[in-house]
């Protein structure tokens, strides 16, 4: 069984035990969060597809904390101006794992 869902501005297939990091939260390790934007699911009823949603489907996930994704480097360099700066960016996402799908 899986389900499309969206969250800022992205689409997710997730299935149940799947881990996957999402746009960052401050809510702390061991909370639940519920995800409503369900765009389709997939079950042993066959493909329900919403309209844009699926009415009365969600998707329950542990929240598993805070993680920082890998160091992106912006350069900026103008020749023959002695300029050159170098800069870095590391962005923040939080681990979720998916604990339970409902089709509604």
């Amino acid at each position: 069984m899986y389900a499309i869902i969206t969250d800022g501005g992205r689409q997710y297939k997730v299935e149940e035990g799947q881990e996957l990091e999402v746009d960052y939260r401050d809510v702390p390790a061991g909370e639940r969060l519920t995800f409503e934007r369900v765009l389709a699911v997939s079950g042993g009823e066959g493909l329900k597809l919403g309209q844009p949603t699926v009415p009365g489907a969600s998707v329950m996930a542990e929240v598993l904390g805070p993680v920082a994704g890998e160091k992106l480097y912006i350069q900026k360099f103008r020749r023959r101006k002695n300029y050159r700066r170098r800069t870095g960016h590391r962005q923040k996402y939080t681990k979720i794992r998916i604990s339970q799908i409902n089709a509604g």
